[in-house]
């Protein structure tokens, strides 16, 4: 679809709901009221799960605009209000499919050990942005120097004079 036919039907929400279910990505020149329009956000989710870097703020902040945008690309929690970044449903679920999302979660879920391990299981050395007690949970350790052996930097103290750490290294 021709960039510039959608610049020009920014405001047609009928054309850039067309354009959207072809290429999620083209939600970023829709005018803002139709970024801001949950039907057409979700189409263009639906498409692609990277467009939500261009829905409204009001719509970051909508959890079924989040859970789509997350189901489709793990990576965009970044993009969700700080109130979802704390929806442990949303949250765990990304960390899943994307170990990296622990960082964008709020200081309560990086303190929550199924969150934790979910992240840490997808990716080791995500570890560091676990809480310190979390850092301190000898099977969180294991599976996450096991997984990224760089992960050792980010453990306890009192975990790295472990036999069973030491042997993984």
């Amino acid at each position: 679809m021709d960039i510039e036919e959608v610049k020009k039907n920014c405001n047609n929400k009928e054309f850039m709901l067309k354009a959207v279910k072809e290429e999620g990505k083209l939600l970023e020149y829709a005018s803002p009221e139709l970024q801001d329009d949950k039907e057409v956000v979700l189409e263009a989710l639906k498409q692609d799960g990277e467009s939500l870097e261009f829905a409204s703020l009001r719509l970051k902040n909508d959890k079924d605009v989040i859970k789509l945008g997350v189901e489709n690309a793990p990576w965009t929690i970044c993009y969700a209000s700080e109130k979802l970044k704390a929806d442990r449903e949303i949250v765990l679920e990304s960390c899943k499919r994307y170990g990296q999302a622990l960082y964008f979660a709020s200081k309560e879920l990086r303190a929550d050990r199924e969150v934790v391990k979910a992240a840490v299981e997808n990716k080791g050395i995500i570890i560091k942005y676990a809480s310190s007690d979390l850092q301190n949970d000898k099977e969180l350790a294991l599976i996450a120097v096991k997984q990224n052996k760089q992960a050792y930097h980010f453990i306890s103290e009192n975990l790295k004079q472990d036999e069973d750490i030491k042997a993984l290294m």
